[in-house]
């Protein structure tokens, strides 16, 4: 089966004013090895019908394939919780089928963020055990509903923008200045966030993060460490690159939800001109990377 090779986004030593995509500069065989090779997943929307849990385990095998050494997923993991005539059992329902998926992962490590279909608000008390964020952080197994972790000498930093006006909120950001600060010369850093925090598409689609201004001032002290922000949210795929931060907002797993696709789409299960897929991003020790989106038939 052909698989289409969509987007293999600029390397670091290219600055954004030369543009040039690194597909146009295949490696040579004496080029470095990339420390780390991650999969990027986002926007699984898993829901329990149309044989989508099966489905989501076939795309993760391709995934395996790539040979990756750990995964990210920018979230809305579940198809939707958050409308205000969702069930509790509906919410349940959706956790079993990601629940009915996790042996996939079986010997990878699985890094997730929170999406915003993902948080149950309709319950019936802000007490109750599965409202809002907390539920969310509980089953997808993260630590805190924003954390970092560390691999090689990149450091990742995993944002909750589940905030008013899309943002992250005063804990969050004195969190985030204090893990810049901390990271020593010479190591570089990878932010993950649901909602984009920079992207191209968010003047006709989805949003972004409404603080960016205040993100790309933070990004641009700690110049000599931020290379990437990692996003979903929109199902589209874009990628921008600013002071020489690499802004990837790459497509659903999902496409157009695991459906047919939109009226505007010219192929099946695409959303818009974006088509459902996953992608593969590679880390390299002195701060270069590389996105790869690759379309999945599911």
């Amino acid at each position: 089966m052909k698989r289409r090779n969509f987007v293999k986004n600029f390397p670091l030593a290219m600055t954004a004013a030369a543009g040039v995509n690194s597909s146009m500069n295949p490696p040579t065989a004496s080029a470095p090895k990339p420390a780390l090779t991650i999969a990027h997943i986002t926007d699984v929307h898993i829901r329990p019908e149309n044989g989508i849990p099966a489905r989501f385990r076939k795309c993760l095998e391709e995934v395996k394939k790539k040979k990756v050494d750990f995964f990210l997923n920018t979230g809305d993991s579940i198809h939707a919780a958050d409308y205000k005539e969702i069930t509790r059992e509906r919410v349940l329902e959706q956790w079993a089928a990601w629940d009915e998926c996790k042996s996939s992962f079986d010997g990878y490590e699985l890094y997730t963020c929170i999406g915003n279909h993902d948080p149950w608000w309709a319950a019936p008390s802000k007490d109750d055990e599965m409202y809002g964020i907390g539920y969310v952080v509980k089953r997808a197994k993260m630590p805190h509903r924003y954390y970092s972790f560390s691999k090689k000498n990149w450091h990742f930093m995993v944002l909750d923008g589940n905030n008013p006006g899309i943002s992250l909120d005063d804990e969050q950001m004195e969190w985030l200045r204090k893990e810049l600060q901390a990271v020593p010369k010479g190591h570089f850093v990878l932010l993950m966030s649901h909602y984009p925090i920079l992207t191209v598409t968010a003047s006709w689609e989805g949003g972004q993060h409404k603080d960016h201004k205040q993100l790309k001032a933070l990004f641009y002290e700690h110049r000599d460490k931020v290379r990437v922000c990692l996003s979903g949210h929109q199902h589209l795929l874009d990628a921008a690159v600013y002071n020489n931060v690499h802004y990837y907002c790459n497509g659903a797993m999902s496409g157009f939800w695991w459906d047919k696709g939109d009226a505007k789409s010219a192929q099946p299960g695409y959303y818009q001109e974006t088509p459902p897929g996953y992608a593969i991003l590679k880390l390299y020790e002195d701060g270069r990377v590389e996105n790869t989106y690759y379309e999945h038939h599911h």
